[in-house]
């Protein structure tokens, strides 16, 4: 065992008095060290119900004859550090939280991990942790919030709070009903309702099979999900005793699964960054190319908020991940999984429940996937928009430039309502470098949802989106403007093309004034010059190669 450099041998005798000194017994030590990488904090709804699963997963653990040791990962709540500067640390975390899984199991010769993760940023962040290392590893995601209510309408969070702060301002809402609609949109510990990039990734996670079935889209309040923290727990101490690591598993092919799953249930844009991520850290080779060359051949049969109805308990009733599977059984590779079958196994023995919520590919919500890449003197390197989230009239869109160098610049202008129809919103200088940390644009695509405008008004930027928002908004422009890509000197009144289907975004002016521009472009002062960010930004990798720090 890997664990024998810290505990055998009499060189060894001052480890194993510390490890007794956190109250281990003898015996303890001639099993296999088992880290649980616990990501439990009082500050995101998507982790203050972790206590009782850390305890399930020690169970297990213990029960299959593992020791079994809890250490802290930090994490931020996107939705808490939206629309202000907390946002500039929700990707750059990601970073950070692999840096800290790495240096943990290394440090304390950790046989293997259980990754107890939820939210954003953190389960990619564990994954590249786990990779880097390739130690045997198995994610337990603590699952989605059951859905609000207000008198039988059921609430979630993007639609019911963020949206509604565009609907208020509208005066379409009365003050008590926003006051409801705060109070009641998350009941539940768990994470946020829809297939926003919490719950996208668990799926994900799920169909790269570095999760047990059913794990993804279990609510976090539900026994089944303890259930499935016990049979992880009591799972990893098989695969370090089968030596099944995470670099067997995470392939291209189980990349490409993942990417599959992703298109079929309209999934967030923000996994494109973290599977080329997740891809760097595997030693794959992962390009934009690769998922739209998927987008084209899987359709969207699952459609869930915020483009849909469904909710995430909903596709748990509907059979979960395995189900979706089951669906796209002819579209998959036959990989790995730490559940010891394979994933065709898996989707070979799923059961579909609800027809509607897991739809046949005849009668799939949209022809192609979930997300589009598009490209074009805007955006040479690529850029991100989720397709199945755009009203059809909104598929092509020629508007004027309404140019902004901040979120909070453009927040303003929405919600003074000096944004008009026809109008394409650009916000620049949100990118990996120039955030720093490429902050989500929630706050005003959802202003824009809320007042009405997302049919008739477009956005674009080297920031990114929540997998929340909604309406033709197109992210990850790269390169990105503090690098001197061409979003960078757009002007106001340019005219810009958005063409989703044809794959382009486009500045409407002459090459020459493009190359004109381009040659005068000074980049301008970071907009932070010190501390954990400035560095991150003097680091970090372009948006189209997944944002990593190289």
């Amino acid at each position: 065992m890997y664990s024998d450099k810290i505990k055998k041998g009499l060189e060894r005798m001052p480890n194993r008095a510390l490890l007794y000194g956190v109250g281990i017994s003898p015996s303890h030590l001639n099993r296999p060290f088992i880290g649980i990488a616990s990501s439990f904090s009082d500050l995101i709804p998507g982790h203050i119900g972790m206590r009782d699963l850390e305890r399930y997963i020690e169970r297990g653990v213990e029960n299959a004859g593992g020791t079994p040791f809890i250490f802290g990962v930090p994490g931020i709540c996107d939705g808490i550090a939206m629309g202000h500067l907390g946002m500039k640390y929700s990707l750059p975390s990601r970073e950070l939280i692999a840096d800290i899984v790495e240096s943990v199991a290394k440090a304390h010769a950790l046989d293997g991990l259980v990754l107890l993760t939820n939210c954003d940023k953190i389960t990619p962040g564990m994954i590249m942790g786990a990779l880097r290392i390739d130690i045997p590893t198995i994610v337990v995601t603590s699952g989605p919030m059951l859905a609000g209510h207000f008198g039988k309408k059921r609430l979630s969070l993007v639609r019911d709070t963020f949206e509604a702060v565009g609907r208020y301002r509208k005066g379409e809402i009365t003050e008590k009903e926003r006051q409801i609609l705060e109070i009641e949109a998350c009941p539940s510990c768990g994470s946020c309702q829809g297939m926003y990039t919490a719950n996208t990734m668990s799926c994900l996670t799920e169909a790269m099979g570095l999760s047990l079935p059913y794990c993804a889209a279990a609510p976090a309040v539900l026994n089944k999900k303890k259930r499935i923290a016990y049979e992880s727990g009591y799972r990893i101490v098989g695969l370090v005793r089968e030596k099944l690591r995470p670099r067997r598993i995470v392939t291209k092919r189980a990349l490409e699964n993942a990417i599959c799953v992703d298109m079929a249930l309209g999934g967030s844009t923000n996994t494109v960054l973290h599977l080329m991520a997740l891809a760097y850290e595997a030693g794959v080779q992962l390009t934009l190319a690769d998922f739209d060359r998927i987008s084209r051949k899987v359709s969207h049969i699952a459609n869930l908020r915020p483009g849909g109805e469904y909710f995430m308990e909903d596709l748990d009733v509907a059979g979960g991940i395995p189900a979706v599977l089951k669906r796209m059984l002819s579209k998959l590779s036959n990989t790995l999984t730490v559940a010891g079958i394979s994933i065709k196994e898996i989707a070979r023995k799923a059961v579909i429940y609800d027809e509607e919520v897991i739809r046949r590919p005849d009668k799939a919500y949209h022809r192609e996937g979930g997300i589009a890449i598009l490209h074009g003197n805007l955006a040479p390197s690529g850029s991100v928009v989720k397709q199945s989230a755009v009203d059809k009239d909104m598929l092509k869109f020629i508007g004027n430039a309404r140019v902004f160098d901040s979120e909070e610049e453009a927040m303003e202008a929405i919600m003074n309502r000096a944004i008009k129809r026809g109008d394409v919103v650009v916000i620049r200088y949100e990118g990996p470098a120039g955030g720093p940390g490429m902050r989500e644009m929630l706050s005003p695509t959802s202003a824009l949802v809320g007042i009405g405008m997302h049919k008739s008004v477009a956005l674009i930027t080297d920031g990114r989106f929540s997998g929340g928002t909604r309406g033709p908004c197109v992210g990850h422009i790269s390169p990105e403007a503090q690098a001197g890509g061409p979003i960078a000197i757009v002007k106001n009144g340019d005219r810009i093309k958005i063409d989703i289907p044809g794959r382009k975004l486009e500045l409407l002016i002459s090459a020459r004034e493009l190359a004109g521009r381009l040659k005068e472009f000074k980049a301008p002062r970071p907009k932070i010059a010190s501390g954990y960010l400035f560095r991150y930004s003097k680091l970090v990798g372009s948006a189209d190669r997944g944002a990593v720090v190289l």
